[in-house]
């Protein structure tokens, strides 16, 4: 498993927005701007559980992610990498965290019919 170089890692711990893309149902790719979070090594991302691009990773839990600098787009990185989980416990408190960081204040559209989930996606290969 590949480590994160200091300045890849402040990518994801910044307020940066990642791209999420899954293959779909059909063979088809799907692309998703979401909000990221790091832990160790291992990227987590939070979605409604009736999203697509969550599906897609229950199906083939093979994942490739985007980030850039939304100061500099230049500085940029990518990841393939696999889910290694996908789990409610702790994911609206995350929701909570990660709206936070982009935010400044706590995640205001809890939906108990359609809860939130943590992805949490190990790494392969880092590109960039």
């Amino acid at each position: 498993m590949p480590n994160f170089k200091p300045e890849q890692r402040k990518l994801f711990e910044g307020s940066n927005f990642v791209t999420v893309s899954t293959l779909g149902k059909d063979g088809t790719p799907r692309s998703t701007t979401t909000w990221v979070d790091i832990e160790g090594e291992d990227i987590l991302i939070n979605g409604a559980k009736s999203r697509k691009w969550l599906a897609n990773l229950r199906r083939n839990p093979n994942v490739a992610l985007s980030i850039f600098d939304l100061k500099n787009p230049y500085n940029r990185v990518s990841v393939i990498g696999e889910v290694t989980e996908i789990t409610r416990e702790g994911a609206e408190e995350h929701i909570d965290k990660l709206a936070r960081k982009y935010t400044g204040n706590d995640y205001t559209d809890h939906q108990t019919e359609d809860p939130r989930q943590i992805v949490r996606v190990r790494v392969n290969k880092i590109i960039g």
